[in-house]
């Protein structure tokens, strides 16, 4: 299934030799079919007859430490070679014939955890300031001693997972208020002009600082809390001080931090449903928003379908007719509800899409009073959109009408 030469970009020329990144990759493929950790697939890489005959291994060989796994993605992702995985597989497919362009493929999206604790506010402050407590108490001891006393150990000792909160919101307000006190006094502290230079490059200082900018106020009153209104949008504000990539998100009802995943596979009767492309995404992005992406990337690889369902999130008029000009896609899937509930006049013409009659081949609109339209044009949106426009009689005309 996969060559070294596959990867070999990810790996220098000089040194001592590499395990088969070949190999590695068809671990990864099985590691991630079985839901194994990277110490069970080596596990299974030194057990298993199965994986032996695939990877073609000897019954005695000793197989590798699970820490290689992790550092073949590591190279994988600092390569831009994080899709170079499902690139040979889909390649192999088409070589045997079991994968083409054409016929019909579906879209979808869900969630992807990521590797941290959810945190409300109140716990995402603490545990942001105790984390660049621990990174400085490691590198800088000494400079740090001073600036703390025996509260601080008493806020910032334990993790945000075992501290218990005051009860009531005005408790929880000066606690709130109080640590943001703190995150301030031991910013200014590291910027000060005495202090090493080098504490503010240690990156849970740098995620302090940002993590301050957003959820607290300070100027001549003081340092506050900052209201749910004022706070910068989900996509853009931290959820995590370990994974700053990782945002909080919303879909039907469900909320989770982390990430979204947006699959696409072969959905045809008699043949084996096959992923087709991979979009990984912050999970506060609409599926609106990755639709034209999802058709650009099926096009590089020449997979684009004749049709692509998809379910509401990822449809609307201008993506329609961008996919059928663009890459001979339709685009299948329910468009959003006609919400038009017409004006206040009770006697005014019911202007809801549904009540009005197109006849496409004839370029002719009729109105529910029975009027036909007088003219017909074909225009562009100022993004590009081709839209068709249509004149109708004067509401005055429709009334009398």
């Amino acid at each position: 299934m996969f060559r070294d030469d596959d990867f070999a970009v990810a790996f220098p020329r000089q040194g001592r030799p590499a395990i088969s990144p070949g190999a590695l990759a068809l671990v990864s493929v099985l590691q991630y079919a079985e839901g194994l950790s990277d110490r069970q697939a080596a596990d299974q890489v030194r057990a298993r007859m199965d994986w032996k005959f695939l990877l073609g291994l000897e019954l005695d060989d000793p197989g590798f430490g699970f820490t290689v796994l992790g550092d073949f993605r590591t190279r994988l992702l600092a390569h831009g070679l994080e899709e170079r995985v499902l690139d040979v597989v889909l390649s192999r497919l088409s070589d045997a014939g079991l994968l083409r362009a054409g016929g019909r493929q579906r879209t979808d999206s869900t969630q992807v955890l990521a590797a941290v604790r959810t945190l409300n506010r109140m716990e995402f402050v603490g545990e942001t300031l105790r984390a660049a407590l621990e990174a400085l108490a490691a590198a800088a001891p000494d400079w740090l001693t001073p600036l703390i006393d025996a509260s601080w150990v008493d806020r910032y000792g334990a993790k945000v997972d075992n501290y218990r909160f005051p009860k009531g919101d005005n408790a929880r307000l000066e606690w709130a208020e109080q640590v943001g006190r703190d995150g301030f006094a031991l910013l200014d502290a590291i910027d000060d002009a005495f202090a090493p230079a080098w504490l503010g490059e240690i990156p849970s200082v740098g995620i302090l600082r940002r993590a301050w900018s957003e959820q607290y106020h300070r100027d001549a009153e003081g340092v506050r809390w900052r209201e749910g209104k004022d706070l910068p949008p989900a996509r853009e504000r931290l959820s995590s001080p370990y994974d700053t990539d990782a945002h909080y998100g919303i879909k039907r009802g469900s909320g989770w931090c982390g990430y979204k995943v947006h699959l696409s596979e072969t959905c045809e009767p008699q043949a084996p449903h096959l992923i087709t492309n991979v979009e990984t995404t912050n999970a506060t992005v609409n599926d609106t928003e990755v639709t034209a992406t999802v058709h650009q990337r099926m096009a590089v690889r020449e997979l684009a379908p004749a049709e692509h369902v998809v379910d509401s999130g990822y449809i609307t008029a201008a993506h329609i007719l961008a996919a059928r000009q663009d890459h001979d896609i339709d685009l299948i899937g329910p468009v959003g509800l006609d919400t038009h509930h017409g004006g206040r006049d009770p006697q005014a013409p019911d202007l809801a899409q549904t009540a009005f009659t197109t006849d496409w081949e004839a370029k002719k609109v009729t109105c529910p009073q029975g009027a036909t339209s007088i003219s017909w044009s074909q225009q562009r949106k100022a993004s590009g959109t081709r839209l068709s426009a249509s004149t109708l009689p004067s509401p005055t005309a429709l009334r009398a009408r």
